[in-house]
Parts: C-alpha cells; structure tokens; sequence
C-alpha cells in the first residue's frame, strides 16, 4: 500500500471514529418524551389553547405566537405556533418560548412559582440576581436541529432534549396540576413580552395547570402575576420596582388586561 493510501485510510477510519461519536453524543441529549411528557398536554391541546389564548386582546400587537412546554427536567415536551404556517410568526421567537419555559420551569419549586416577568428586575444591574440570565445558556445544538418543516409540529426536533437558557421578561408560567404537583412549564413568544405573559396565563388556565402555591406578585389570586411596580428614580435607567419583582409597562391595555386575569382554582 502506497504511503497516499495508507494516509486515505487513516483519514477514513479516523472520520468514521468521530462521525459515531458525534451521533453517540446527540443521542444521549434525548430522552424518550413519550414518557418523559406523559403528564404534560400534547401537541394539539397546546396549539388549540395556544390559539385561544391569542385570538383574545391582549394589549399587544396582534401577533401570532410560538408555545413550547417543558417537563420539570427541563425536556421539551411540545411545540406549536398560531399563524398559517412556521414564518407566520418571529422565527427568533420558537427559541425564545422554549427559553421561557425552561425558566419558568427552571426557578419555581412546589411552594413558591415565578413568572419570567417576576425576574425582570432582580436580574438588572446592581438586582439580586443580576447575571442569572447568562447562567443556563441555550443549547444551540437542539435548538436549531432538524429540518425547519418540522417546527412547531408534532415531531419538532426539539421534543425530548433538554433546551436550556434563562429569559427575564413576560411569557413563562410554571404548571401545576390540580393535586398542586409542580410538573414543567409553558413559555409564549411572538409579540410584546406584556402581552406574551398574557397569552401564556391564558394558555396555562385553558390547559387546567394553573394550580399556583404561591408567588411574588402580592395578588393571592394570581400568585405568579405579572407585576408592575416599577417608578422612575434619578440616576436609575430603568425605574426603582418597589417589591423587588417588577417588569416595565408595555401598554396600558396590556396593564388593565393582566389585572383582570383567570385567578387561580
């Protein structure tokens, strides 16, 4: 064998040898959602509530929304979207309502529920929790895997892997069943983020997992409401929140709407 094709071979296996590693190590970022969901709504309940939930005024623009739910692990568990087809809403918007679940998810517990707009302005500069938003980033890998056709449908390649990232504004709800278990989350993307955490709360009460415990918003019938709290104050780019847990003002429709929510069961 010539020295050409001693060094073909070498390539060739070596190519190999890194090809099933690289499939080895895709695989092992899924798990089977069949079971992993099994507690979760299924693609069509989300989609109707979705849709639902947008055809309503929700103090925005109008928009057509992407959904996404995840498990309590964080596995994506369904995908949808409301307009005619996958650009009939934001693109940037699917990655965003995974990201929102996966915070919702990620950062409530079985007694205590936070909102994505509850993290608003803890995460500011100089907030409690400022830099959270860098700390679970999202995983590019799932996020964008697969064909596009498959968005949003039953089969979206992001079902059954872990998506990660931390989004601080309106749109993610945790999801608790009647019984009060904790079991994943929902997140909304695809307009304003005050009318996105509109959307998503009337999303979660159509599906029946808005069983909250507790929260941060003060309203004892809307735990994990939306808060807005948030004042001007010198030298402060963003306001003061007075509780802690504020998210700016979008509209004052979207203000007057998130009042006059679906409270609790």
């Amino acid at each position: 064998m010539t020295n050409q094709r001693k060094l073909l071979s070498l390539v060739l296996i070596v190519g190999s040898a890194l090809s099933a590693c690289a499939q080895s190590s895709d695989h092992n970022k899924y798990v089977d959602a069949g079971s992993a969901c099994a507690e979760l709504p299924t693609h069509a309940q989300l989609q109707t509530a979705l849709a639902g939930a947008r055809a309503q005024t929700n103090g925005g623009f109008n928009l057509d929304m992407w959904g996404t739910i995840v498990n309590r692990d964080g596995v994506v568990c369904a995908v949808a979207f409301t307009g005619a087809n996958r650009g009939s809403q934001w693109p940037g918007s699917r990655a965003i309502s995974a990201q929102k679940a996966n915070t919702a998810n990620a950062f409530s517990l079985p007694q205590l529920a936070l909102s994505t707009a509850n993290l608003y302005t803890a995460t500011q500069p100089g907030g409690s929790l400022f830099g959270l938003q860098a700390s679970n980033p999202v995983d590019t890998s799932i996020a964008y895997r697969g064909d596009p056709n498959n968005y949003g449908q039953w089969n979206d390649p992001m079902i059954g892997g872990r998506i990660g990232g931390v989004n601080v504004f309106g749109g993610g709800l945790a999801l608790y069943d009647k019984k009060g278990t904790l079991l994943g989350a929902v997140g909304v993307s695809g307009d304003s983020s005050c009318a996105d955490h509109n959307i998503s709360w009337r999303t979660r009460h159509t599906l029946k997992l808005d069983y909250v415990p507790a929260g941060v918003s003060g309203d004892t019938t809307r735990p994990d409401n939306i808060v807005y709290d948030i004042t001007p104050a010198p030298g402060v780019m963003i306001g003061v929140s007075a509780g802690g847990w504020g998210h700016p003002v979008c509209s004052a429709a979207a203000t007057t709407i998130a009042a006059s929510l679906p409270v609790i069961p």
